[in-house]
C-alpha cells in the first residue's frame, strides 16, 4: 500500500495554532491536547472520578442497541455498546446527515474515529468506543441533500433530493417518500460510471432504500455497512429515546441559561482579544436551545431570551423559564441543541475522553470551554480530523506522465497544464505573433505621426485603427493557439481529469465528491486502504493510491 504525507494550508488560525502549539496562550481555551501522552492518561483519571455527573451509561447502551438494531449494527458494534454499559469511555465525531453520506470528509471522520479509539485503548490499555454521532436534529436541509458524483463521461454531477413541502424541520424529522428515494437511487445508478461492483452496491442501497424514512437512516445504514467490523457505534441526536436521556440536562441548561451566556460571550471576548476571528455565533440573548413547534408542523425554532421569557426571534410566541423546564421534564423531545450547547450535551451522555473534530469545529470549540466548567464538567481532548486524498491508478499514471506532483494539482494545476502546452509548441506560435505585432506596432507608428502632423484631429482616429489592428493579430494568434491545442486534446482531456479527480470545483476532493464513486469501483476496499493508512493523533493529510 503506498501512501505519502501532505501538508495541506489550513484555513483556520486558531486551529493551526492549536494542532502547532505556536500560540500557548490559548492552552486555556482547550485544556488537554491530543499530542501529549499524559493527558491521555489525565482526562480518563477524570471521567473515572466523575460518572455521577452523567446519564446511566446501562440506559445509554439500551438506547444505542435499539438505533444500533435498526441501522443494521454487527455483532462488533454490540460488543462495543455492551463495554458502554459497563462504563466504557468513547472517542466521539460527527457530521449531519448527508445524502448517500454526502462529502468524502464524513467518511474520514469516521476514520478518524476509529483511529483515535484504536490509539487510546493501545496506550491505556482498556476499551475505548468509537461513536459516530449523527447531527440528525440539524434543519439546513440544502447541507444534507446532495451529493456530488464523476459520470461515464468524467464530468461532476450534483445529485439532490428536493425539501419535501412543509416546515423547516429537522433532517432526521423530514421524511423522504418511497418514491424519492426510487428517483434518487435511478439518477446514481445513470450517473455512475459500469463497474462489476455497481449492480451490487445499487442493490444494497435500495434494501436501504426499503426501511428508510430520512436521510439520518439512509446515513447510517450506510456508516453501519461501511464502518461494522470496527465496532462504530452510532447515535441520532434527534432520537426520541436520546432526547428522554438528555431531560435532565436540558433542564440544568435552561436553569443556568444565564451562567452559560455570560460563559459563551467570555470566552468570545478571550478569542478576540487574542487575535483569532469567532467560528460560531455568540448572540447577546440566546438560550443557545432551539425549540420544536408543533403548532408549526414541528418547525425547529432558535429561542431567545427577552424580559424573562423564552421567544422565537421575531417575538410571536414566548414561554416562561417554568414552561420551559415543564417542557424538559415531559416532553424533551421538542428540545434540541445547538452548536455551541451540543458539545455539552455529548459529555452529560458519555464518558468522553475525546472529540474528533474537522478544522473549523475546532475553532468554534474554544468558545465552550468555560461553559463546561460552568455546569461541572471539563472540555474532552480536541483530537483533530485525519483528511485523505484517494488517487486512483489512472490518475497516478497520468501525473507521473505529465511531471505533476500532487503540490502541482493543489497550488498550481492552470500553470502546470499551460506550460506543458507551451512546452509542445516547436512552431513558436505564440513568440511569432508577438513579434509581427511588435513590427506592427513600430511599422505603423510613424505613419500615425506623419497624418497627425497633416491634421492633428487624426491623431485619435489612428490610435484607435491601431488598437483594432492590434486586436485582430492578437485575435488571430489566438485562433492558431486554440486550433495547434486541438492537437492534443487527448492530452488535455488527462489534465483535466486530474483536476476532477483531486480538487474538484477548485476545492480538495474531500469536500466535494461523494464515496459512491470508489464503492462503484472499487466495492469497499478503499475504506480498507483508509483505515490502513498512518494515523495520528494531531491530524494531517494522507494522500492514499488505490
Amino acid at each position: 500500500m503506498r501512501t505519502e504525507t501532505y501538508s495541506m494550508p489550513g484555513a483556520q488560525p486558531l486551529t493551526e495554532a492549536y494542532i502547532h502549539r505556536t500560540d500557548s496562550r490559548i492552552d486555556s481555551l482547550y485544556g488537554y491536547y491530543a499530542g501529549a501522552e499524559k493527558d491521555w492518561e489525565r482526562r480518563l483519571e477524570r471521567l473515572d472520578r466523575s460518572g455521577a455527573v452523567r446519564a446511566s451509561a446501562a440506559e445509554a447502551a439500551d438506547v444505542l442497541r435499539i438505533y444500533n438494531e435498526k441501522a443494521g449494527a454487527s455483532p462488533e458494534t454490540f460488543s462495543n455498546i455492551s463495554a458502554i454499559a459497563e462504563g466504557a469511555p468513547v472517542v466521539v465525531g460527527g457530521q449531519q446527515a448527508g445524502l448517500w453520506t454526502g462529502p468524502l470528509l464524513v467518511i474520514h471522520k469516521a476514520v478518524s474515529i476509529i483511529g483515535a479509539a484504536n490509539s487510546a485503548a493501545e496506550q491505556l490499555g482498556r476499551p475505548v468506543v468509537p461513536v459516530f454521532w449523527v447531527a440528525g436534529e440539524d434543519h439546513d436541509w440544502d447541507e444534507a441533500n446532495h451529493a456530488y458524483v464523476v459520470t461515464a463521461e468524467q464530468e461532476l454531477r450534483k445529485l439532490a433530493a428536493a425539501r419535501p413541502e412543509g416546515s423547516r424541520t429537522s433532517v432526521s424529522r423530514t421524511a423522504i417518500a418511497t418514491g424519492t428515494w426510487e428517483q434518487l437511487l435511478s439518477e446514481l445508478e445513470q450517473a455512475l460510471p459500469h463497474s462489476e461492483f455497481k449492480p451490487a452496491l445499487l442493490e444494497e442501497l435500495s434494501g436501504m432504500a426499503q426501511k428508510a424514512n430520512s436521510l439520518s437512516d439512509m446515513f447510517a445504514m450506510i456508516l453501519s455497512r461501511l464502518f461494522g467490523e470496527q465496532g462504530l457505534v452510532l447515535i441520532d441526536a434527534d432520537d426520541e429515546n436520546v432526547r428522554r436521556l438528555e431531560a435532565p440536562m436540558f433542564r440544568s441548561m435552561i436553569e443556568r441559561n444565564d451562567e452559560l451566556e455570560r460563559a459563551y460571550t467570555s470566552s468570545a471576548e478571550e478569542i478576540k482579544r487574542l487575535g483569532y476571528t469567532l467560528q460560531a455565533d455568540v448572540t447577546p440573548g440566546s438560550a443557545n436551545l432551539f425549540l420544536f413547534r408543533t403548532e408549526n408542523g414541528n418547525e425547529r425554532t432558535l429561542l431567545h431570551k427577552r424580559n424573562g421569557m423564552y421567544q422565537d426571534r421575531k417575538g410571536q410566541f414566548e414561554l416562561s423559564a417554568g414552561q420551559l423546564l415543564q417542557i424538559a421534564d415531559e416532553q424533551p423531545l421538542l428540545l434540541s441543541n445547538n452548536v455551541l450547547t451540543r458539545p455539552i450535551m455529548q459529555d452529560y451522555l458519555f464518558p468522553v475522553l475525546a472529540t474528533v473534530l474537522g478544522p473549523g469545529e475546532i475553532a468554534y470549540w474554544a468558545l465552550t470551554g468555560e461553559a463546561f466548567r460552568v455546569m461541572g464538567m471539563e472540555m474532552p481532548i480536541i483530537v483533530p480530523r485525519m483528511s485523505y486524498t484517494l488517487v486512483e491508478g489512472t490518475i497516478a499514471k497520468n501525473m507521473d506522465k505529465y511531471e505533476l506532483s500532487f503540490e502541482d494539482v493543489m497550488t498550481r494545476f492552470e500553470e502546470r497544464k499551460a506550460g506543458w502546452l507551451k512546452e509542445q509548441d516547436g512552431l513558436s506560435i505564440e513568440q511569432r505573433f508577438d513579434e509581427a505585432r511588435a513590427s506592427f506596432e513600430e511599422l505603423y507608428k510613424p505613419l500615425l505621426t506623419l497624418a497627425a502632423s497633416i491634421q492633428p484631429g487624426l491623431s485619435k482616429l489612428g490610435d484607435t485603427n491601431l488598437q483594432k489592428i492590434v486586436e485582430q493579430i492578437n485575435y488571430m494568434g489566438s485562433k492558431t493557439v486554440d486550433a495547434f491545442n486541438k492537437q492534443f486534446e487527448a492530452a488535455t482531456r488527462q489534465f483535466d481529469r486530474i483536476q476532477l479527480a483531486l480538487k474538484p470545483l477548485g476545492k480538495p476532493q474531500e469536500r466535494v465528491l461523494n464515496m459512491a464513486s470508489y464503492w462503484n469501483r472499487y466495492q469497499t476496499a478503499w475504506v480498507g486502504k483508509l483505515l490502513e493508512a498512518p494515523y495520528s493523533r494531531t491530524g494531517g493529510h494522507q494522500i492514499v493510491y488505490l
